[in-house]
């Protein structure tokens, strides 16, 4: 089940290296990326390279080694700053990667290095070989004789334990990328809500272990998630955009201790709908779903991983913002499910507007069904102000009580051994004021008629608006039921076009809810 959702063969992992092994096996690239822990067979051959190349360790380079008869292509990590992360080492074995490629490499072995700075170094080097050799969703249906860069790849440590659990581990991980970026990197029509749907329940997922369920009726979306239903009014008219909510959930055999809700961001192409965007900024939007295929990817781990004392389920609110005569526009007021009367601010804060229905039915199933120590996420490549505050990396808001159990530092720290970097707002009394109701017969404001960019605050707010919407805000550490929620802005990090996404934020939330 799992090869299905890698890039190409991974070979059992070798522990010794020799001539007659590579031909017998065709590996035909070494590949290097730590010029201190190279094979003995290549020590020689690097120092002489070394001594006559001041650039050898700073820079890519591909050659022969005679005494393995291969080609070996060194792509140095280089020197380590104090700024440097565990990221030097996914970089690096992705320009090994990409250099095998272009020598012409079918069967490459990359040697994985260990790091006294860096932890897991070779699980990230591993990850990010297998990153590199990710072919896309439709090149593979389309043009199927290309969809594998490579035939199979190998992976060497001398520890052959060790280097076992490397494997299954970035095994487990890269299926889960694997689905996000399909299911992300699909543009708008091949990842419409309908084809999602058709995606999911075509054997991603062991229906054993991963039970999924589908909301498409537009009258029940109107009158259980009345939020949700606004934004997909103007696609409800074009059968093959019509929205879905996706359910998957997993309960491990034995009575869970534990329970993660991960509500996910599923906008397959968001036009700003009536607040269209303008000015070319449009291209790209199909990547607005990259939430909701980052809720799919973690499920396809927890499937890898089975782990044992906790119950998860993950929500895709897979919606087009369209822009039509049926759209939905500022300035109306509409009842959220949690009874809370919300007047549009922008058309194009459709993303808050799509989890908050399925955020506030997940909070009524945890107080319903007394779930223990429960934990609600939303995931979303919402603010274009994230962007601007943290670059490249996720950013994490908890609530109080999540705070309080020290979960932003938590996720902040696994993200950062995994190269998964995260960084911590904080909320505050301004973002909840930001959304109070200005008008006598609203209680939420939406958004205001800015972009994120250009509002103070403009990636914290959001998070309360959906605490404020869904009536988690009645949840806090002084509430008689509190309930630990964050929400994850991934604009920064889930990856633009041309590159493809990066399956953000599921290696930081594995590592800090399902390995721990």
């Amino acid at each position: 089940m799992a090869e299905r959702f890698l890039p190409c063969k991974v070979l059992q992992p070798l522990t010794s290296f020799d001539r007659g092994y590579l031909k017998d096996n065709h590996y035909d690239t070494v590949c290097v990326i730590d010029g201190s822990q190279v094979p003995t067979e290549l020590a020689n051959c690097f120092a002489a390279r070394k001594s006559i190349d001041e650039a050898f360790d700073s820079e890519t380079c591909c050659f022969k080694s005679d005494a393995l008869d291969c080609r070996v292509v060194y792509a140095p990590v280089g020197k380590l700053t104090d700024f440097d992360d565990v990221r030097r080492y996914s970089e690096a074995a992705g320009k090994a990667l990409d250099r095998a490629i272009k020598a012409g490499a079918k069967q490459p072995v990359l040697v994985v290095p260990s790091s006294k700075d860096f932890s897991e170094a070779d699980l990230v080097s591993v990850l990010g070989a297998l990153a590199k050799l990710y072919v896309p969703l439709q090149l593979r249906e389309d043009v199927p004789e290309k969809r594998q860069r490579f035939v199979q790849i190998g992976f060497f440590h001398p520890d052959k334990a060790k280097l076992e659990l490397i494997v299954k581990e970035a095994k487990a991980f890269e299926a889960g990328l694997f689905v996000a970026r399909d299911i992300g990197g699909g543009d708008p029509e091949r990842m419409a809500p309908p084809r999602v749907e058709q995606y999911v329940s075509d054997g991603v997922y062991n229906s054993k272990l991963i039970v999924s369920s589908v909301i498409s009726d537009h009258n029940v979306l109107v009158k259980e998630y009345p939020l949700f239903a606004a934004v997909n009014r103007a696609a409800v008219s074009v059968p093959r955009h019509q929205g879905r909510l996706i359910f998957l959930e997993y309960k491990s055999g034995s009575n869970p201790t534990k329970t993660l809700i991960l509500v996910g961001k599923g906008v397959t192409y968001d036009t700003g709908g009536a607040d269209i965007k303008a000015g070319g900024v449009m291209a790209g939007m199909s990547r607005d779903k990259c939430g909701a295929a980052a809720v799919a990817g973690f499920m396809k781990v927890v499937e890898q991983m089975q782990p044992q004392d906790v119950h998860v389920i993950g929500v895709m609110c897979m919606v087009r913002n369209s822009v039509g005569e049926e759209c939905y526009v500022s300035d109306e007021m509409i009842t959220s499910r949690a009874g809370v009367r919300v007047r549009v601010g922008n058309t194009d804060a459709e993303g808050r507007m799509a989890m908050a229905d399925a955020l506030c039915q997940m909070k009524e199933r945890v107080i319903a069904e007394k779930m223990p120590d429960a934990h609600l996420f939303t995931i979303a490549t919402l603010t274009g102000h994230a962007v601007l505050a943290v670059g490249n990396h996720s950013i994490v808001m908890d609530n109080g009580p999540a705070r309080a159990s020290g979960h932003g530092q938590l996720l902040q720290e696994e993200g950062e051994k995994i190269g998964d970097p995260f960084e911590i707002s904080i909320l505050r009394k301004e973002d909840f004021e930001m959304h109070s109701g200005k008008c006598y017969g609203e209680d939420v404001l939406q958004a205001n008629n800015l972009p994120s960019s250009r509002t103070c605050r403009g990636h914290q707010s959001p998070a309360a608006f959906m605490m404020l919407s869904t009536g988690l805000d009645k949840h806090g550490l002084k509430s008689e039921r509190p309930i630990k929620y964050s929400h994850l802005d991934i604009a920064g990090s889930a990856g633009d076009i041309p590159d493809p996404p990066t399956g953000a934020p599921i290696l930081a939330l594995a590592r800090a809810h399902l390995l721990r």
